[in-house]
């Protein structure tokens, strides 16, 4: 054990000879802030499959969503609300496509797309909300990116964990609210 007491009072003293207190002060300063920074960069929640063939082997009986001019599934990636979706679908997890399951609360922050539905060919804008409190759901995982925007336009990316501002930051799953018809305009 003396060896080692007499190795680190020799590193310590060449790491006192060589580095002053503010330059130590500055690197830890920068491991905290940096460190601190972690949470704030982009998830990807999900791992696995990927694309609009992800949930076909899911054990899910198929939906409508009875609403007429509503044409699909909303349990499968193909369905039309579903064209900016990434992650689980709540609709396979116990809840549907505006209301999260039992047990989970609906993110105050959202991303958004614009779908079109094709029974009336009309674009319109979906709000995807994510579920949060538990783990994942792991059933029918959807991963579509068609109007997905880089991460500096957050509200438009799909990468990014919703789920602050809820109790939990556990992601389980999402829904895919219609905010209203989409009209023509120049984007910013």
């Amino acid at each position: 054990m003396i060896w080692l007491e007499r190795l680190t009072e020799k590193v310590s003293r060449q790491v006192a000879r060589n580095t002053s207190r503010r330059s130590f002060l500055t690197g830890l300063g920068t491991l905290l802030v940096g460190g601190a920074s972690v949470p704030l960069l982009p998830v990807a929640r999900a791992a696995g499959g990927h694309g609009a063939d992800a949930g076909t082997d899911r054990g899910v009986a198929a939906q409508t969503t009875g609403v007429e001019g509503d044409p699909g599934d909303p349990t499968t990636c193909e369905y039309w609300r579903h064209c900016a979706m990434d992650g689980f679908l709540c609709s396979c997890c116990g809840g549907t496509q505006k209301t999260c399951p039992p047990g989970t609360e609906m993110a105050p922050m959202t991303w958004i797309g614009t779908c079109r539905n094709p029974a009336d060919n009309k674009d319109y804008i979906i709000s995807y909300n994510d579920c949060c409190g538990k783990t994942s759901c792991g059933a029918c995982l959807c991963n579509r990116n068609e109007t997905d925007k880089p991460p500096y336009r957050a509200f438009s990316n799909n990468d990014t964990n919703w789920c602050l501002g809820t109790s939990s930051t556990l992601y389980h799953c999402t829904t895919a609210v219609i905010l209203g018809v989409a009209t023509k305009g120049v984007e910013p």
